[in-house]
């Protein structure tokens, strides 16, 4: 049986649930744990890749490759994280057409000016509502199939208030994007009322961060409000760093890792979890002096 499109998917009765990743291990990992779909978090991108806030430095070309690099290993639906398109409407269309190429199955474009930063750190601004709608319709017209969805993303909430957001929200809406993220939005009640607005017209999206301004929820109670999409951008990378902090606390303390070793994977577990006994047997077939 193939697995559904994204936009099959979004049809579903159950919202997709897709954890943050930020390379193709962790993605491995994230598909191996049953999730059908995947987000690739630019700010996980910093945090992991450069050691970096997520304040606008990572590169097109940079997430382009780790992109290449997950769909390459999984199969699930990947939505990627565009940030703002890495420059105007010229770049916009470079970079759709950049991560359709490396197989995204959601581009998201977001109206932050430069430098953008995380949605839930202050200090954000917008660029002007035409411009994201210019660069709107510039992502829908560089794509080459209708099964790339893209994604609008609205930072305006704190910035201009609620009524202009709304603004906004409708007017990407109205250009033809696939999917909407509303962000950081910051009650119970703002979640309710995004989605009593726009849940019944088109694919909405709720990003929950584990200390930011939204406050987190289970995605069934999403889902019931309306959402279609949940993501946990950053909970995998902090996870991570706090198994890590433990993990290089008890080796320096003990000089060994053998405290720690209830909690790791052997040798050979590892290479049963990335599949190397498979594609050792693979290589084989193709070993010349093992040919008859």
């Amino acid at each position: 049986m193939s697995t559904p499109s994204l936009r099959q998917r979004l049809q579903a009765p159950t919202p997709l649930l897709c954890p943050g990743v930020f390379d193709a291990f962790s993605a491995l990992l994230a598909q191996q744990a049953g999730f059908e779909g995947l987000y690739l978090s630019g700010a996980s991108l910093a945090y992991t890749r450069l050691g970096r806030s997520d304040i606008g430095l990572t590169t097109f070309s940079e997430v382009q490759d780790a992109l290449a690099r997950i769909t390459e290993r999984v199969d699930c639906p990947v939505i990627v994280d565009a940030d703002t398109g890495f420059g105007n409407a010229l770049n916009v269309q470079r970079t759709v057409r950049g991560f359709e190429r490396a197989g995204a199955a959601m581009v998201q474009l977001e109206d932050q000016g430069f430098p953008k930063r995380c949605g839930h750190l202050d200090g954000k601004t917008v660029v002007p509502q035409a411009e994201m709608v210019g660069k709107l319709k510039a992502a829908l017209d560089a794509r080459h199939s209708a099964d790339t969805l893209v994604m609008a993303r609205t930072d305006a909430l704190a910035i201009e208030g609620w009524d202009r957001t709304m603004e906004r929200a409708e007017a990407y809406l109205a250009c033809g994007v696939d999917a909407l993220f509303i962000e950081a939005l910051r009650s119970p009640a703002q979640l309710a009322d995004a989605a009593a607005r726009f849940a019944g017209r088109i694919a909405l999206l709720a990003n929950m961060v584990e200390g930011g301004k939204t406050p987190v929820t289970p995605a069934d109670e999403l889902g019931r409000l309306g959402y279609r999409i949940v993501i946990f951008p950053g909970g995998t990378v902090r996870a991570i760093a706090r198994t890590l902090q433990g993990y290089f606390a008890s080796l320096k303390a003990h000089q060994t890792t053998a405290p720690w070793q209830a909690d790791m994977l052997d040798f050979d577990q590892l290479n049963a979890l990335i599949g190397t006994p498979a594609l050792l047997e693979q290589g084989a077939r193709y070993d010349a002096d093992r040919q008859p």
